[in-house]
């Protein structure tokens, strides 16, 4: 099947840009093929570039052919619009599959009713086409059929993917809180490092090693999906030689860079284990350093100024900052009375409150970096001003790049930052911080009214200098969540 096809890539709000450039190189597609919307980019392609973005894309969540886009008022039009598909084309009675909905402003009062009319127009198409239905699989499907609707239109995908394109295949060895792969790449893509520039890359919270791991399957130019496989494999239109040459293609590129660039390091030296683990499976762990230590004492990993990536956790976590000869848990006693987790647990991809029953807030001791709980005046303040004075002494020439929910997050540090790029971390809205490291770059803090009505002023100084002392009422205003970004078009979420 090289006939024209209407592919779309979903991918985390903030992404485009960066996945419309990705499509374009890895495709070699003109312009006017390659369109970036809302949470995905639509492609013109065919099923070669179907194979070939599952293949190497970094920043797409999937890669989806879309079958139908037609207008709806009703579920009877929804089973019209799935009846119409030509499903024989795809695959057979003996693949079992499975309806996956999602909706933006639908009129219908009921979505699993609507997915219930789109299953039916399936089986019923099968019944009089071939005598015989597939078989519905809700955990482990054959083939996944996506149907998305807006307030008037219903679009219909099949999905070549299969899991996730963030599952790469590596990542056994994991902690609480991941970083998903495909955010990683895209914070890489955002701070524009380059492994052919010779910029030294370090995350000094490096958890279970997404981002150093990511980065050097950059560096060594390894295909992310080269450990995995993909649905369209079991669709009719699969062609395994074309496929095979792709794969072959894809592991006769792979390089060694002449030495290693990309350093990561872990307060907790079990997630420095995982990352190893993880480096050795991923195929570079030539092309990795990997450390245990405080990131509030580690000195530079490079004689050479280069780019400091980090995705530090969220909310209560952020308590155990680090401070060489006391573990995690000791130092949130000390700072709040209560027990708390280390701040460099990371992996856990169940963000979404359903999974528990219990809104996140209300789970201090299970919340990551997706809870999206902000901590001020206390330990995560602390953790930040140490973070950036350590910085500051030791950095200087380095970029710092942070990714955090906190809009706020560069007057705790008392730093300037010179660029903000909005991303999402799944449900979170986030933002990736640039922050230019050099001596005296930090802000000197505003003493509060209360503190300098109590520091007594020297002989020399003249009354009214005391007077002039900045008021304790902050003067920034609380920021503004705006809501999760939907797609638009009939794209689904």
């Amino acid at each position: 099947m090289n006939h024209a096809l209407q592919l779309f890539l979903p991918c985390a709000a903030g992404v485009e840009g960066f996945l419309s450039d990705e499509v374009k190189k890895i495709t070699a597609l003109p312009e006017t093929a390659v369109h970036a919307l809302r949470a995905g980019v639509l492609v013109q392609g065919n099923w070669h570039s179907a194979m070939q973005l599952n293949l190497h894309s970094r920043l797409a969540q999937r890669v989806l052919v879309q079958l139908a886009y037609s207008p709806y008022a009703s579920e009877d039009d929804i089973y019209e619009a799935a009846s119409a598909v030509a499903w024989e084309q795809w695959f057979t009675p003996q693949h079992t599959f499975k309806i996956d909905i999602t909706a933006q402003r639908s009129p219908l009062k009921s979505l699993n009713f609507a997915a219930l009319k789109v299953k039916d127009a399936v089986a019923d198409r099968f019944r009089a086409k071939a005598g015989s239905r597939p078989s519905v699989d809700t955990q482990w499907p054959d083939v996944r059929i996506y149907t998305h609707l807006t307030a008037e239109h219903i679009t219909l995908y099949i999905d070549t993917s299969g899991e996730p394109l963030f599952k790469r295949g590596w990542r056994e060895d994991k902690g609480d809180a991941p970083l998903k792969e495909t955010l990683a790449a895209a914070m890489i893509a955002a701070c524009g490092w380059q492994p052919e520039q010779g910029t030294p890359l370090y995350d000094p919270c490096c958890g279970s090693g997404t981002v150093v791991i990511e980065a050097a399957q950059i560096a060594c130019n390894i295909a992310p999906g080269s450990q995995r496989h993909f649905a369209f494999e079991r669709l009719l239109p699969y062609q395994s030689q074309a496929w095979g040459q792709l794969r072959q293609q894809a592991r006769a590129a792979v390089t060694r860079p002449p030495e290693p660039l990309l350093f990561g390091s872990d307060v907790a030296h079990r997630m420095v284990d995982f990352a190893q683990r993880n480096a050795e499976r991923a195929g570079v762990a030539h092309a990795v350093q990997l450390r245990g230590g405080d990131a509030l004492q580690r000195m530079p990993p490079s004689a050479t100024a280069g780019i400091l990536l980090i995705n530090p956790p969220y909310g209560e976590r952020i308590a155990a900052a680090g401070v060489a000869g006391q573990n995690a848990e000791q130092r949130a006693e000390q700072r709040f009375g209560q027990h708390s987790e280390r701040y460099s647990a990371r992996d856990n991809d169940r963000f979404s409150p359903r999974h528990t029953g219990q809104p996140a807030a209300l789970r201090p001791q299970q919340q990551g970096r997706e809870s999206a709980i902000v901590q001020t005046g206390g330990a995560s303040d602390d953790f930040f001003a140490q973070l950036a004075s350590h910085w500051k002494k030791n950095y200087s020439g380095w970029t710092a790049w942070i990714l955090s929910p906190d809009l706020q997050l560069s007057r705790r540090m008392r730093l300037k930052e010179s660029r903000r790029v909005p991303m999402w971390n799944g449900p979170i809205e986030c933002r990736l911080m640039r922050f230019d490291l050099m001596a005296g770059s930090m802000q000197r803090p505003k003493p509060d009214a209360a503190n300098a009505a109590a520091t007594p002023s020297s002989a020399s100084t003249p009354p009214a200098a005391t007077s002039q002392a900045p008021s304790a009422k902050p003067s920034a205003a609380p920021a503004q969540t705006q809501p999760k970004a939907a797609p638009t078009n009939g794209a689904p979420a």
